[in-house]
């Protein structure tokens, strides 16, 4: 695992807000990257890692959920859902670069570029500790939340 930092990178996010990871210093960060909003998967995850959120609290971990997706489009997300964490918008795939998470995917046998379900924890001084590709979303957001009271 390479040495990362958190990324100093403002981008538009659900509740008005403009988020950059590295002024999270301080918390722990839990950093998950989902293909779509209102997709079965990406829907599974966002509600597991929000039935979860008062764990993560509670071990000092802040959540952000990434997508390419609009914050028109997050905003309806987090809301149907009531996630309780902001989602961040990376329409230009700035931070999905800084993490290579961009890939080509097989879509209904057209070759797609994609998100590839991905999570990242970093600890309290921003650090990289701890990276998950190719996500299975079944137990995923436990697995996570162990990791992160394990630090």
């Amino acid at each position: 695992m390479t040495q990362m930092l958190a990324p100093d990178l403002l981008l538009p996010a659900t509740g008005n807000a403009k988020i950059s990871l590295a002024a999270q210093q301080g918390k722990k960060i839990v950093v998950y990257f989902y293909p779509k909003d209102n997709t079965p998967g990406c829907t599974t995850e966002g509600v597991d890692f929000a039935r979860l959120h008062p764990e993560f609290e509670a071990a000092g971990a802040v959540i952000f959920g990434v997508s390419r997706d609009s914050v028109k489009s997050h905003e309806g997300f987090k809301c149907k859902y009531t996630f309780p964490f902001e989602l961040l918008s990376d329409e230009d795939e700035k931070l999905c670069t800084a993490f290579d998470v961009i890939k080509l995917k097989n879509m209904y046998g057209k070759q797609v570029r994609g998100i590839v379900r991905s999570s990242f924890v970093f600890d309290t001084t921003g650090k990289l500790v701890q990276e998950w590709r190719g996500v299975k979303v079944d137990g995923h957001a436990q697995e996570v939340l162990e990791y992160v009271k394990s630090l």
